[in-house]
Parts: structure tokens; C-alpha cells; sequence
């Protein structure tokens, strides 16, 4: 047993020395920023560059996008080379590499799309006030499969499970441009008045605007008094995983393509697309045939 005069010692030393009584927070403790490497951080806007550029660049090119001379740049590129971060290929261009791409695949492996959407549209129903929802395709079509409600009285409500309509919906429009005639005709063979809307030609241009847009937008098409936008989730292949959707009532609903809702909208699919692996600034939709 610890003497009682040791315990008194340590007990005074504490109320003299206040710094010397403090606990130590544990390393990834939240207690505030912490203390980490400079020269990690600095090599790693090489890595963020080259990410984002997607393409290997010659050393000059990516130190420039990282904003630091080549001078500078070189000793980092060596030793991502030497740790397999990097890779140079034929032309002395700077990729990444296979230590890159094993990373990059495990992360993919651990991130379940549905799980990491699911705090994503619980934020976006708290931002903008608006029922927020992600739909997948399944064997019907576009589906529901997780909504978020707004802390509003009056909001505009959807069930899991519902098939939405593939020419009348934000989320049905969306599905349409994205995965073209291929996937969603066997769909509409089911409603053929469906399949007659989808096949106007009017119709076929507006699939043209919401590719180029990124977005699709509802004005009064599936209940009088609402609008909804939908913004498309990618992955590392380029192909479509899922639709967030906003959807509300018309006097608070902004339906501007530059509105607060297409912006947090945009803005949520596009950060949850980048942990998927994709990226869509520099992905495009498959070309969209008649069916």
C-alpha cells in the first residue's frame, strides 16, 4: 500500500502544478485539433492534386496543382514512389500507385452506400426543412428505400418501398437520364402510357438537361403544390448507386436551378459520391438511347 504522506505529496504537486494534474487525451480524442506531422500534411496536397487531376502529370504539372515549386515537390514524389503511393509510367508522368489503389479498394469494400447516406439526407431534411429521401433501382423501377422527415409541422410525407414514376418524378427523371432505355424499358413495358410519355420527344430533351444539369427537377407533376430535385450518387465505375431527393411544398420550396435546395442538394451528392470513388465533375452518364 501507497504511504498516506506519498498520497498527500501527489495531491499537493497537483494544486502547485495544475499542467502536471492534467490527463492526457488519447490520440483521435476530440478534445480539440491535434498536433500532426507537417511534412504528411504537405505531401499529401501532391496526393490531393493528383487525385482530383485523375490522370498521371508530369512533376512540374503537379506541383503546380498542388502549390508548391518542383523543387519542393520531388523528395515527396520519390518517396510516395518508393512506398508504392506513386508510380511513374513510360513518359516519367506521376499516377498513383498500387499501394493507392489497394487503399482506394478498401475503402470501398468498407463503405456501405446506404449507410453513408443515411446521416446525409437526416442533414439535408434539417437544412433545408424538406422531406429528404434516397431511392435505388430495383426489380419495379426507382425505389424508396430510406426517408428523412424535416422538423416542420407541415411537410410533405413518403413511404419506403414507393416506385416512382419514371416521367412524373425528380427521381424517376433522374433514373431515366442516368440508365437510359437499356435498363429502365423493361420498366416501362409494364405501363405503356408510361412509355409513351418517356419516348416524346419533348421528354427525351429534358433527360438531355438534367445530364447536363446534374439535377431533375418536379414542378407540380406528382401532387399539385410540391417540388422535388434529385441529385445522383456515383461511384467509382461512373455508374449510378442512388438518388437523393428533396421534396416540399411550393411556398417554401425554392425550385431555381441556383436555389438553396439545388445547392445543398447538389452539394450532398456530390461529397457523398467522392467517398464512393466518384467524382462528377469528370463523370458523365451513359448516352441515354429511345426505347
Amino acid at each position: 500500500m501507497p504511504r498516506p504522506d506519498a498520497s498527500l505529496a501527489a495531491t499537493r504537486s497537483a494544486v502547485e502544478n495544475p499542467k502536471a494534474a492534467k490527463p492526457r487525451s488519447p490520440i483521435g480524442s476530440p478534445r480539440g485539433p491535434q498536433r500532426g506531422i507537417q511534412s504528411v500534411e504537405v505531401g499529401g496536397q501532391l496526393l490531393h492534386a493528383l487525385a482530383h487531376h485523375g490522370r498521371p502529370l508530369p512533376l512540374k504539372d503537379l506541383a503546380t496543382l498542388a502549390n508548391m515549386p518542383p523543387a519542393k515537390a520531388h523528395p515527396y514524389v520519390v518517396s510516395f514512389s518508393k512506398i508504392g503511393l506513386m508510380q511513374q509510367d513510360l513518359q516519367g508522368h506521376y499516377g498513383l500507385g498500387p499501394l493507392a489503389w489497394q487503399l482506394g479498394l478498401m475503402s470501398l469494400q468498407q463503405h456501405d452506400p446506404l449507410r453513408l447516406a443515411t446521416p446525409v439526407i437526416e442533414q439535408l431534411a434539417q437544412a433545408t426543412g424538406h422531406t429528404a429521401a434516397m431511392a435505388v433501382w430495383g426489380n419495379r423501377g426507382a425505389t424508396i428505400v430510406r426517408v428523412a422527415e424535416p422538423p416542420a409541422l407541415v411537410r410533405v410525407t413518403l413511404q419506403h418501398g414507393t416506385v416512382m414514376s419514371l416521367t412524373g418524378t425528380a427521381t424517376g427523371m433522374l433514373f431515366s437520364a442516368w440508365l437510359g432505355a437499356e435498363r429502365v424499358g423493361p420498366t416501362l413495358e409494364h405501363h405503356p402510357a408510361e412509355r409513351a410519355a418517356w419516348q416524346d420527344p419533348a421528354f427525351q430533351q429534358e433527360l438531355v438537361l438534367v445530364r447536363q444539369r446534374g439535377l431533375a427537377r418536379a414542378i407540380d407533376l406528382a401532387v399539385k403544390g410540391t417540388h422535388a430535385m434529385a441529385a445522383p450518387v456515383i461511384d467509382a465505375s461512373g455508374g449510378l448507386v442512388m438518388s437523393l431527393t428533396l421534396i416540399g411544398l411550393a411556398p417554401s420550396f425554392s425550385a431555381a436551378w441556383q436555389g438553396p435546395e439545388a445547392r445543398e442538394l447538389s452539394q450532398a451528392a456530390r461529397a457523398l459520391s467522392e467517398r464512393l470513388g466518384g467524382n462528377l465533375v469528370h463523370q458523365s452518364p451513359r448516352q441515354n438511347k429511345t426505347a
